[in-house]
């Protein structure tokens, strides 16, 4: 049980900002990141995949939630260059023109990262695209420059629901972190970077979309037009972790079907 302060704390909620600072001091050593899988996949039409580890969210339906928690015990500790191997072999072995960096969230290790993006940026062959909860670029208009000169880049910012209230149902952090998410968009875009949001609707009211495209019109209205809608899988330990924090989803599909056997 928790005492009335204790309380009040876990229901206000946690500082991605602080948890993604202590977070990087156990995923990050010099350039080098640690990661725990590289993949091929049928997202994007085709896509080589290198996992992290590491977040600044603690999302209650992650599927990557189990390495996210465990980020000392969990993978090795990989330099840029050597991420940028494996997945060029995956690519050229598979025909892939699309590579990220996915699993957790790839802009704790920042200078890691830069150096990665650079390396493709140099090879010309793959466009890059990075799937972030945008929270550290929404927070410093600095990173969103530095990403602004890589023309190979592409910036997908995943939201965790449509408005503060469920930003906070789902990951449990503080509400007010759910603006740096859109802030992030509208610093890429003020840079000139290639981006577009993705939202969470698998817990969302109809009525939440259509406010949440309004606020996104208001920054640029190509945000609003290419929303991109994601949905729970519900793979085993996805379950597990939903069940243990009173998660239930309203749509969610089934990890063996394709895209629209709802269940």
């Amino acid at each position: 049980m928790y005492g009335l302060k204790e309380r009040l704390m876990h229901e206000a909620g946690y500082d991605p900002l602080r948890l993604g600072v202590e977070v990087e001091k156990h995923v990050a050593r010099g350039d080098k990141r640690k990661y725990y899988r590289f993949r091929g996949g049928r997202w994007y039409g085709g896509i080589a995949t290198a996992d992290c580890v590491g977040c600044n969210l603690r999302c209650r339906f992650c599927w990557g939630w189990i390495p996210r928690d465990n980020y000392s015990s969990y993978g090795e500790f990989y330099s840029p260059r050597e991420v940028y191997g494996r997945l060029v072999a995956i690519a050229s072995r598979r025909g892939y023109r699309y590579v990220r960096v996915s699993g957790n969230e790839p802009t704790l290790a920042w200078q890691h990262l830069l150096e990665l993006l650079e390396l493709f940026e140099q090879d010309g062959r793959y466009t890059f695209i990075l799937e972030t909860n945008g929270i550290i670029i929404g927070a410093d208009k600095a990173k969103a420059r530095d990403l602004a000169g890589f023309k190979h880049l592409h910036v997908r910012v995943s939201l965790k629901g449509v408005n503060e209230d469920e930003f906070h149902r789902l990951t449990g952090a503080r509400r007010e972190f759910f603006s740096l998410q859109l802030k992030a968009l509208e610093n890429l875009l003020n840079e000139g970077v290639s981006t577009h949001p993705a939202v969470m609707l698998s817990f969302s009211e109809p009525r939440g979309v259509d406010i949440l495209k309004e606020r996104l019109r208001e920054i640029d209205k190509g945000l609003a037009d290419n929303l991109e809608e994601e949905y729970v899988f519900l793979y085993p330990h996805v379950v597990e972790l939903m069940a243990r924090t009173g998660l239930k989803p309203r749509v969610a599909y089934s990890p063996d079907g394709i895209p629209g056997d709802l269940v």
